[in-house]
This record gives structure tokens, C-alpha cells and sequence, in this order.
């Protein structure tokens, strides 16, 4: 063994492309000691060294756009900190649309992009081509230009991010191959090495092409797969003028770099291959480049010349076909990877150059203060389960989502890849009798119902289009009458043990110790009071409850869980235990004024209001199936969850319609239900409360108990409620029935103020309705506007809900 070779370290950081010496820059810089990144080769080998270099900073969600913009912060200051030149040009950017649509799409993020004061001009074609010269404007509707984007060198930044590490006293070890993780219970205790062990206390996975192999080495799989991706550069001539703006153009689906002298024009083609998904990609191919593929080239050129002429002078130089690594979704996976306690993972990254900055400095926050400072579930590797890590989901997904980098993005729109994979016992009668799917962590689930001549397929547009004839038929079903929803895809948690009351207890910040038959709803907070999940409680018996959560988070929640009842049950002799029971129950929603007439049908218990109170939970019989009935609504009215063991559902769901005829009973998708929860203001985790919002902001402090003891988040709370809040989560209706989804920006006297986070037409209410975090000073006036694809509406503040604000509903 070399003697200077470290046996032990704080962090090893494996991998040196940007984000790993990024990561690595930004733990010397906070200060942390010991801290060595290893390489199995030289600095930028693998993805790194071929990337093409540009910084976009824009994205759809405010806190990717506060990553990326952190990239850019670091880009302007990288030089005089370190004394190495990143080679950054801030020239600038350029996004075209050549379709009306596609034009709607830039007035949507123009909108999102005032309400965080970010800098966007929406542009004319001629304004454009002012900018960008080289340009062909005669079929062109517009252009939106970011003059803080631009474009970098990959081997100067990673080299800058290097040069820094040495600086703060971090290590970096080029040409060390790291063999092995050994792992001990759910810790990683030494990184094995061809230069020998490391002890060590953190691990961080940024391993690039070879993520997914190094995730092999310490027992987990991590969901980075890759694929080919290329671009060519031109001749030169000059004809290309200096300082010009980064070029995208998305409707051809291709981006133009400036070079010197010449254009690097890559794409984002309808097709690409994978690259060795069953085995992963091989150790020794740092520098390798595939052939080029002439016919995926076409697809972009044809379309990049007839906007840029200039190209049919130019010949080609050369053309790079390398890989590139890509998650399922095609965003980034970051954060501490479930089932270990010191891995932390840093990889997929599509755009890394550009986000690397950001990302570095996100990773060192979750590292050192376990939070990234910002909510970034986008990027979180919790949003993956183990099935998209089967190699066959993940690249058929990873090559849909490459394809679609540049396609219009409607809401609504699904994946058509790796579909079909998980099913409700309900599916196929439910597809049959209209149902339009949708998937949520490979659960199919209803979106909406065809009926009569509307066809059962999805119909895509920025105004919802044949929706008020399908959703808002569902919806107007589920106020006048009773509907059914399959919600068999919930998360659903099983919590027992001697200590489960007292942890779950800790866990919540509202009282669970209920007696068994009664629910609980409450948000999981962390230590900073931001809330990390949003759940029900059912307390099933004396020792066990069950914890119902989201069809997606039940990774994320169960990682929650599972790392505070492992600091829980640190002493000895304490007994909780977790167990997923997800598959073991479906769940139907029954739902509307008409429900219980249905329900008192086919079961022979007492449902009235004074027998069976609303956030209570019954085990009856529904004909001869078991079935625990819990009383509740996400809907706002009437109802019961409907928790029934799997081989029940079919025979449940026939009994239950067929007692349903008289009253018209009908089904009901998940559209329908986000347009009614909003109208009853509702909360959705992930846009309208995250780790970024506390419950007094959010509205939700009435669930706090003060008087149960200490709870996780209770002195952070404190101070927030001794000191109050700057903002707070309001309902607005807009005059004008716009079209709105959430992202859009609210005005007050003529400033920009806040960002939706949801947004829906409301069909009882008759008006567009949207939820945002107002400034505290504003609540109370009505002087408020909402902008929208380049309109804008008068937005009236809701006191309380739209729709039956005194919940006379619901308590019936």
C-alpha cells in the first residue's frame, strides 16, 4: 500500500466528473475535515469530458430553477475564489417557438418565471432575431431570452471545482479503482480499493456512467441507467458572430453551442439506444464514444438547417456519440439512499454540467445538516422504488423520457412506457367500463371515465379539452349523488409494537393516543418545523395503527419512518415495527350525499352519524367480505375508505354497485377528485406543502397538540409560533375562468408577490380557483391579479374553503 494512501476518511466521494468534485468543493468549503474524492482514472473522465457545456437555468419548479441559479451564482465567482478559469460565458440563451403551442408553453413558464423574479423576455421574431442573427424568423411566434444563461468548458469548471478542494483541504486521488463497499447491518464501514481500505463514515455515489454499479457494491440498486446521446460540431467560418447566445429550439428538437467560430448542434432525438442495461457499462470505457448514427442525426439537422441556414455552407467536423446517464424520469437522483445510513447518492445527471454548481452545494447541505436547504423531491431518489430499478423499466423509461427532453410537457400527459405493471384487482372491470388510465409509481389508476361517444383515450391541450363534459360530469356526480373511486393504490403502513403509540407520538406533531377505532390526520415534521409527510393515523388496536400515505411516497415516507424509529428505538428493549401492507388491501372510495344509503345496503352495522362519527374506523362486513371502514373525505362530502383484503375488491365493488343503482351510483378518477379537493382547499404534498412550508404557513396548526410532550419539530414550532410568519397558504378565484395549473404568478398592485402551487377549474363554484403562500401583510385586501398564458384575471381571496366552508357535508 502507498503510504500516503488514506485508511481512514469522513466522506470518500467516488467519482470525478462535475458533480462528485462539486460535491467534494462544497464539503471543504463549509469546512468539513477529511474529505477525499477518489477516481478511478483522471478528473472528467466518463460523461463529463464530452458534455456540450451549456447552463439553462430555467425549469418548471421554483426550487430547481433556485439549484440552477445557484450553479450560475458560482460560475460568476469561481475564478477569484479558486484562481482557476471554469471558462464560463454568460451570453446569454435563447428558446424559440415555431408553434402556437409551443408559445403557450414559453407564456407558462414566463409567468412562473416573474413570480420568482427571475429574468425571462418574451420576445417577437424580429426582436429575436436581433439577438440571435443567424436566425430564420418567417414561420417563427416568438422567443423567450435568459441573459444570465449561457454556456461553460467542462474540464475548466471540473478542473476550477478541483483546484478549490485542494484549497479548503480536501483530497483528491486520481487513478484509484474502488472495488468494493463493505457493509455492515445498514452502515457502509470501508470503501475497498486496488490501493487498499478506507474506514469511513459517509459515502457519496457520484459515480456517473458507473452509478448503478457502484449502488451493486453496497446491496442497493440506484435507478441511473444510460443511453447514447450525440451532437456535431461544424467548420468554421466567419460568418458566426462572437459572444453569440446559447440556441434552443425545442419544436425541432435540437440546441445550438456556440464554438469559436462554429455551432456544436446536439439533439434530443425520438429514439436513442440503450447502452449495456443488464450488465452496466464497462469499468475501462472513461473516453469511450459510440459511432455516429447518421439516421438519429438527420432527425435534428434537417430541422436545425432550416432554422439556421448558415449550416448548409458549413461541413461537419466532427461528431461525438457518447453516453449518457438518465433516471426513469429524467431528472436527477439525489439524496441519502433508504436502507443505509451513510450512502448518499449524487447521479443520473442529464444536465450536470449546469446543475453542478447547485447540486454541490445541495448535496453538502443533506450531508452535513441532513436537509438540502430546499425541498428538491424532483430530484429525490425516494421518488424510485425497486421497480424502477429492474433494468428493463429503467431504460424503457429512460429512453421515453429522453425522447420526450423537448416535447411539450401538457399537464396531464402520461408516460406510455413500462405501463400496466402494477393493477387494482379492479382494473380490467374499471378499463372496461370507461376508465382512462394514469400511473403513479406503476400503479395504474383512473384518471377519468369515457362515456356515451367520448372515446377512452386522452385528449392533450393547455385548456383542458372535452374535460367539462368528463370531469366535470364525474364531479358534479360525486356533490348530487354517490360515486365509487378505486384508491387501491394508497401506501399503506402497518405500525405495532409495545412502543408504537409513544414513537408515532414523537413522530406526529397532532395526538394519535386515541382509542382504537379513531383516526388521526397529521403532517410528520422535521426539526426545522418543514413538513416531511402528510398522513392519516388509524389506530387499529391497542399496540398497532396504520399509516396511510400517497400512492408515490411510500419509499420517501417509509425511509422517514424507518431512519427516526431506528434514532427511536436506540435504547434497548424498545419494540415498534414498520411492515408495508400495501398489496395486501385495496381501497374504494364511496363517496357523495347518497353514500351512506348505499353502505347501510350492503352492511349490517349502524353507519348514521351518531354511531359511525366522522375520523372514525369500523371493521364490518360488506355482503360476506371483511372490509375496515374508515369514515373520512378528500373530497368534501360524505364518505368512507373502504380498506378491503385484494381477493375481496372484485365481489365489494359488484355489491356496491349493484345497491348503487337506484341512486345512480357511477365511478370516478383522480381529475375529478383534484378539482374538488381544491374546492374545498384541500393540501397535496409536494406542491402545496413540503419540507419549504411549516404547518403555520400551510394553515394546518390547528393539529398541533401542545399538551401530548416533546414531538420531532416541537421547539422549532415554537419559535414559529412565538414569532409568526411572513407568509401563508390562501385560496383565490379568479373572475375570468382561466385555465390555470399551479406555477402561475399572483400579482398585488401591479408587483408580483407569489407562485401558485395548484391550480383547477372548481365546477360546483363555477370559477378557476389556485392555492399560494401570500405575504402575511397581504391577507385580508382583495387586490390580487393571476397571470396566465399571457393573460391576466382579477383573483378574489377565499375565507376558508369555496365549497361548503362550515363542513355541513362532510359532518352529516
Amino acid at each position: 500500500m502507498n503510504p500516503s494512501f488514506p485508511v481512514t476518511a469522513n466522506i470518500v466521494i467516488i467519482g470525478g466528473g462535475a458533480i462528485g468534485t462539486s460535491i467534494a468543493f462544497h464539503l471543504a468549503r463549509a469546512g468539513i475535515k477529511d474529505v477525499v474524492l477518489l477516481e478511478k482514472s483522471k478528473l472528467t473522465e466518463g460523461a463529463t469530458w464530452h458534455a456540450a457545456g451549456l447552463v439553462g437555468q430555467f425549469r418548471s419548479q421554483q426550487n430547481l430553477m433556485s439549484l440552477m441559479n445557484d450553479s450560475v451564482k458560482l460560475f460568476d465567482t469561481l475564478l477569484e475564489e479558486t484562481g482557476q478559469d471554469p471558462s464560463w460565458c454568460k451570453v446569454g440563451s435563447m428558446r424559440i417557438a415555431s408553434s402556437p403551442d409551443r408559445w403557450k408553453e414559453l407564456q407558462k413558464s414566463y409567468s412562473s418565471a416573474q413570480a420568482v423574479g427571475f429574468e425571462m423576455n418574451m420576445m417577437t421574431p424580429s426582436e429575436a432575431k436581433e439577438i440571435y442573427p443567424l436566425m430564420e424568423v418567417d414561420d417563427l411566434v416568438g422567443a423567450a431570452f435568459i441573459p444570465d444563461d449561457g454556456h461553460i468548458d467542462p474540464n475548466s469548471l471540473t478542473q476550477a471545482y478541483a483546484k478549490g478542494i485542494r484549497k479548503y483541504g480536501g483530497r483528491i486521488i486520481e487513478g484509484v479503482m474502488v472495488k468494493d463497499l463493505v457493509r455492515k447491518g445498514n452502515r457502509i464501514t470501508h470503501v475497498v480499493t486496488d490501493h487498499g481500505n478506507i474506514e469511513v463514515d459517509t459515502v457519496v455515489n457520484a459515480g456517473g456512467l458507473w452509478a448503478r454499479q457502484v449502488g451493486w457494491m453496497a446491496g442497493v440498486e440506484i435507478p441511473a441507467g444510460i443511453v447514447e446521446h450525440q451532437y456535431l460540431v461544424t467548420e468554421k467560418t466567419d460568418e458566426i458572430p462572437a459572444n453569440l447566445p446559447a440556441f434552443r429550439d425545442p419544436d425541432g428538437g435540437y440546441y445550438a453551442k456556440p464554438e469559436p467560430g462554429a455551432l456544436a448542434i446536439g439533439g434530443w432525438e425520438k429514439i436513442t439506444k440503450k447502452v449495456n442495461p443488464k450488465e452496466g457499462f464497462p469499468w475501462g470505457y472513461e473516453r469511450h464514444l459510440f459511432d455516429a448514427d447518421m439516421d438519429r442525426l438527420e432527425e435534428f439537422l434537417e430541422p436545425a438547417m432550416h432554422r439556421l441556414p448558415i449550416l448548409g455552407k458549413l461541413g461537419i467536423r466532427t461528431i461525438i456519440n457518447g453516453p449518457i446517464p438518465i433516471s426513469p424520469d429524467g431528472e436527477p437522483i439525489m439524496g441519502p439512499v433508504p436502507g443505509l445510513d451513510n450512502f448518499f447518492a449524487a447521479c443520473a445527471f442529464t444536465s450536470g454540467i449546469a446543475a453542478s454548481g447547485g447540486a454541490g452545494k445541495a448535496a453538502a447541505n443533506w450531508i452535513i445538516h441532513g436537509d438540502p436547504g430546499l425541498d428538491l423531491w424532483a430530484f429525490d431518489i425516494r421518488r424510485f422504488g425497486a421497480l424502477h430499478a429492474g433494468q428493463k423499466f429503467l431504460h424503457d423509461r429512460a429512453v421515453e423520457s429522453y425522447a420526450k427532453y423537448y416535447a411539450i410537457h401538457w399537464p396531464g400527459e402520461e408516460l406510455n412506457s413500462a405501463r400496466g405493471v402494477r393493477r387494482s384487482p379492479l382494473y380490467q372491470t374499471l378499463k372496461t367500463q370507461g376508465a382512462v388510465f394514469g400511473s403513479k409509481f406503476g400503479w395504474e389508476r383512473p384518471n377519468w371515465f369515457a362515456y356515451g361517444d367520448v372515446p377512452q383515450e386522452d385528449v392533450f391541450g393547455w385548456d383542458r379539452p372535452g374535460q367539462d363534459s368528463t370531469v366535470g360530469r364525474e364531479h358534479k356526480a360525486a356533490r348530487e349523488g354517490v360515486v365509487m373511486i378505486d384508491m387501491s393504490s394508497f401506501t399503506k403502513f402497518e405500525i405495532s409494537g409495545r412502543d408504537a403509540c409513544r414513537f408515532l407520538q414523537y413522530l406526529a406533531v397532532a395526538n394519535v393516543d386515541k382509542k382504537p377505532g379513531h383516526a388521526t390526520y397529521t403532517q410528520l415534521c422535521n426539526a426545522q418545523g418543514g413538513i416531511e409527510a402528510d398522513v392519516t393515523i388509524i389506530r387499529r388496536s391497542q399496540d398497532c395503527f396504520w399509516l396511510i400515505t400517497g400512492s408515490g411516497l411510500g419509499v420517501r415516507d417509509g425511509d422517514w419512518i424507518t431512519r427516526n424509529m431506528q434514532k427511536f428505538c436506540s435504547s434497548s428493549g424498545t419494540d415498534v415495527r414498520l411492515r408495508d401492507i400495501t398489496s395486501g388491501y385495496g381501497v374504494i372510495n364511496l363517496a357523495g350525499p347518497l353514500a351512506r344509503k348505499v353502505l347501510e345496503k350492503v352492511t349490517d352495522i349502524d353507519v348514521g352519524n351518531d354511531d359511525f362519527a366522522f375520523m372514525s374506523a369500523k371493521d364490518i362486513r360488506i355482503g360476506y367480505a371483511p372490509a375496515v371502514a374508515y369514515r373520512v373525505t378528500y373530497i368534501g362530502e360524505l364518505g368512507w375508505e373502504l380498506y378491503i383484503p385484494t381477493e375481496y375488491m372484485q365481489y365489494v365493488y359488484e355489491l356496491l354497485q349493484n345497491a348503487g343503482q337506484e341512486f345512480g351510483i357511477s365511478n370516478v378518477g383522480y381529475r375529478a377528485v383534484d378539482s374538488m379537493r381544491l374546492e374545498k382547499r384541500y393540501l397535496a404534498w409536494g406542491s402545496d406543502i413540503t419540507p419549504d412550508y411549516n404547518p403555520y404557513e400551510a394553515g394546518l396548526q390547528f393539529l398541533i397538540d401542545w399538551q401530548k410532550g416533546d414531538f420531532l419539530g416541537a421547539d422549532a414550532l415554537t419559535t414559529i409560533r412565538d414569532k409568526g410568519v411572513t407568509r401563508k397558504l390562501a385560496c383565490l378565484t379568479l373572475e375570468y375562468p382561466m385555465t390555470v395549473f399551479g406555477g402561475e404568478a399572483v400579482f398585488s398592485g401591479g408587483k408580483a408577490v407569489a407562485q401558485t402551487t395548484s391550480g383547477n377549474f372548481g365546477y360546483t363554484i363555477g370559477k378557476s380557483l389556485v392555492l399560494g403562500y401570500l405575504p402575511t401583510e397581504l391577507i385580508g385586501q382583495n387586490e390580487f391579479e393571476v397571470e396566465a398564458f399571457g393573460q391576466r384575471s382579477k383573483a378574489v381571496l377565499v375565507n376558508g374553503a369555496a365549497y361548503d366552508p362550515k363542513r355541513q357535508k362532510i359532518l352529516c
